[in-house]
C-alpha cells in the first residue's frame, strides 16, 4: 500500500510537467510555422523613410541613386537616375552647361540655367529649370512628360511617385467590393492598402505573356495611392484597356535581304526593270556628306524612277549616306565634334530622306579616327529619334571587330547595335589590297568567328545583326617575290582550261591555284556554294538577315539561292 501511494503521488507531480512540455513544443512549432508560412508574406518597409518610385508598375526604389526631390508640385530626378531609367545615353555637357537627352522620337537640349530648351531643332520652354544640389544635377521630370511620353503622379499620403509610359499597354478595372490589397497573393499577407467598392485599380501587365499578372485566383493591381499588391480576381470588374502598346519599330517583318546598288556621284542612278528575286531592301548610293554637313544628293529623275520601281516591287529603299567622297578624317572629326555640327548634319539627312519618299537609310561612314568613336556613337544616338519620328529605318555599316584604329576601332558596336534598327557587319576584305599574303576576301571560318564576336564581346543582339557578303573576290598574283591582286566580280570569275578548283573546308570556298609564265595565281572563289555557306551562318545564329555588295557583280543564278536561304518577304508577298 505504501509503494502504490508513492507511485500515484509521482504521477500527480509529472502530469503538469508533461502538459507544460506539450505547450512549449506547440508554441515552438507555431513559431516555426509562422516563420515559414506567414512571416515572409509581410512586406518589410525598407524605404518607409524616403519617396518610393514606381515605374511601369515596378517598385524600383531600391535602384534609385539620389533622393527624389519634390518642390512646388514638381518632381525632380537626378541625371544618374534619368540615365538608369529613361535615357542610357543622356549626356551631361559640362563645357556648354547643358544636358542632351534622347527619347523614342526626340532629341532634347536642356541648359543648366533657364527654361528655354531645344526639341528636335525647335525652340520651346519648360516651366521649371534644372536644379543643382550638392553637385548633383536634377531634371524636372514633371515638365518632360511630352519628351519621354510618360505620365507622372504623386501621392502625398503614401509618398509614392508613379511613372507610366504612354507607349505601353494600360489596363484598369473597378473594385467590386470594399477589400484589402495584399502584399502577396494570400489572405495571410500584409495589407498594403484598402479600397472601396467602385475604386479604380490599375491591372499590372505581364509583359512576357501579354496579359494581366495573375497567380492562382489572385490578380496584381496598383491602387490610386500607388501601392502595389494583390486582390482576388472575382473582386475586380469592368476591366478596360485604356491604351495598347505603341509600336515604334521600323524593322522589317522577317529576314532582311538587302542589296547595295552602288553608282558613283558622277553618273545617274541605274535603270531597273522587273524583280530581283530574293531581296526586300535596295540601298542605292544617293547621298554623300560634305565637310560643312550639307548633303550632296545624286537622285534626279533616274533616282525618282528607281524609287518608284522599288516600291512597285514591294522593296524598301534605304539609300546610302556615305563619307567616302569626303576623303578626310579631319573633316569627319570636325563634323562629329559638337552637338551643333551633328544636329545640322542630322537635320539635312532627315530632310533629304523625307523629300525623297524613301523608307530608311544606310549610314556608311568608314575611315575615322579611333578618338572619334564616342562622337560617332553620339551621331547615331541623336539621329535615331529623328528617323523614328519620321517612321524611317536606321541601318549602320560597321567592320569586323579588333582591326586597325581607323578601320575597326572607330566603332562602338554595342552602342550602335542598341540604338539603330540594324547593324550591318561588312563581312569582307578579310584580305584586302594591302595584304602581304594571299588569302580569301571572306572565308566562312573568319566570318563565323566575327559573328561570335558581335554576339559575344560586342553584345549585339542577333535580331539586329545583318551579315553583309561580297559579290566579288580577288585574283592574287605572285611573281619574283612580289604580291599583287585585283578585284574580280563574281560573274566574271573564269577557270582556266585544265585547272580544277578544290573545296576548302575552312573557308567553305572553291580554291584554285595555277602557274602561267612564271607567275602563280591564287583565288578563293565566291560562288553559289560559298555564299550559301555564309547564309547558313545567318540561319545558324538566327541573325536579322543578309546584305550583298553589290548589284551587277553577281552571277545570275545567285538570286535563287538567296531567295531559298533567306526567304525574305516583300510588301507584295501577301498580295
Amino acid at each position: 500500500m505504501k509503494n502504490k501511494s508513492k507511485k500515484s503521488k509521482e504521477e500527480k507531480i509529472n502530469i503538469p510537467r508533461l502538459i507544460l512540455r506539450i505547450v512549449v513544443v506547440a508554441i515552438i512549432l507555431g513559431l516555426m510555422i509562422f516563420a515559414i508560412k506567414i512571416a515572409p508574406n509581410y512586406a518589410r518597409d525598407e524605404f518607409a523613410d524616403r519617396t518610393n518610385l514606381i515605374i511601369n508598375n515596378n517598385n524600383i526604389t531600391r535602384n534609385v541613386k539620389s533622393n527624389i526631390i519634390i518642390e512646388d508640385n514638381t518632381i525632380y530626378l537626378s541625371t544618374a537616375d534619368m540615365q538608369n531609367f529613361f535615357d542610357e545615353y543622356l549626356l551631361i555637357d559640362e563645357e556648354n552647361s547643358r544636358v542632351i537627352t534622347t527619347s523614342n522620337t526626340k532629341t532634347v537640349v536642356i541648359p543648366f540655367e533657364g527654361t528655354n530648351i531645344i526639341v528636335n531643332d525647335a525652340q520651346t520652354t519648360i516651366e521649371h529649370p534644372i536644379l543643382i544640389r550638392d553637385g548633383t544635377i536634377y531634371l524636372p521630370i514633371t515638365d518632360l512628360t511630352d519628351i519621354y511620353n510618360i505620365e507622372v503622379n504623386y501621392s502625398s499620403e503614401t509618398n509614392i511617385v508613379t511613372i507610366d509610359s504612354l507607349n505601353r499597354k494600360f489596363v484598369q478595372a473597378l473594385s467590386a467590393k470594399n477589400m484589402s490589397v495584399k502584399y502577396l497573393p494570400t489572405v495571410f499577407s500584409k495589407t498594403m492598402d484598402k479600397v472601396e467598392r467602385g475604386d479604380t485599380l490599375v491591372l499590372v501587365q505581364d509583359r512576357e505573356n501579354g496579359g494581366n499578372v495573375v497567380e492562382d485566383d489572385w490578380i496584381k493591381v496598383r491602387t490610386k495611392k500607388g501601392e502595389l499588391g494583390y486582390v482576388k480576381i472575382d473582386n475586380v470588374t469592368n476591366e478596360k484597356t485604356v491604351r495598347d502598346d505603341l509600336n515604334f519599330s521600323t524593322s522589317i517583318d522577317g529576314k532582311v535581304s538587302l542589296v547595295w546598288d552602288y553608282y558613283s556621284q558622277y553618273v545617274s542612278a541605274p535603270v531597273r526593270d522587273g524583280e530581283i528575286e530574293g531581296i526586300n531592301v535596295v540601298s542605292p548610293s544617293f547621298y554623300e556628306i560634305t565637310a560643312s554637313g550639307d548633303i550632296d544628293a545624286n537622285i534626279g529623275r533616274n533616282g525618282r524612277n528607281y524609287i518608284e520601281w522599288a516600291h512597285a516591287n514591294g522593296y524598301k529603299v534605304w539609300p546610302i549616306v556615305s563619307n567616302s567622297e569626303l576623303g578626310d578624317l579631319d573633316a569627319v572629326s570636325n563634323l562629329l565634334s559638337s552637338f551643333e555640327n551633328r544636329s545640322y548634319l542630322i537635320k539635312n539627312i532627315v530632310n533629304e530622306l523625307i523629300e525623297a519618299g524613301v523608307d530608311g537609310v544606310n549610314i556608311d561612314f568608314e575611315n575615322m579616327y579611333q578618338a572619334d568613336k564616342d562622337n560617332y556613337s553620339r551621331f547615331i544616338i541623336e539621329l535615331a529619334p529623328r528617323l523614328r519620328e519620321a517612321g524611317l529605318t536606321l541601318s549602320v555599316d560597321v567592320t569586323a571587330p579588333d582591326g586597325s584604329e581607323t578601320w575597326s576601332l572607330c566603332f562602338d558596336r554595342n552602342v550602335i547595335g542598341k540604338v539603330a534598327d540594324y547593324i550591318i557587319f561588312m563581312g569582307y576584305d578579310q584580305n584586302g589590297v594591302s595584304a602581304t599574303k594571299a588569302g580569301t576576301v571572306a572565308g566562312a571560318d573568319w566570318v563565323e568567328l566575327n559573328i561570335k564576336k558581335f554576339l559575344g564581346q560586342e553584345g549585339v543582339s542577333k535580331d539586329k545583326l545583318i551579315l553583309a557578303m561580297p559579290f566579288y573576290t580577288r585574283l592574287w598574283k605572285e611573281s619574283n617575290g612580289t604580291l599583287t591582286s585585283s578585284v574580280v566580280n563574281m560573274r566574271s570569275v573564269t577557270i582556266p582550261e585544265g585547272v580544277t578548283p578544290t573545296w576548302d573546308e575552312n573557308t567553305k570556298q572553291n580554291y584554285m591555284e595555277y602557274t602561267q609564265n612564271g607567275t602563280t595565281y591564287k583565288m578563293w572563289i565566291e560562288d553559289e556554294d560559298s555564299l550559301k555557306a555564309k547564309m547558313d551562318l545567318i540561319n545558324k545564329y538566327e541573325l536579322a538577315g543578309g546584305a550583298f555588295w553589290s548589284k551587277d557583280r553577281e552571277s545570275n543564278t545567285i538570286w535563287a539561292v538567296i531567295a531559298d536561304e533567306l526567304d525574305a518577304k516583300t510588301d507584295n508577298s501577301n498580295e
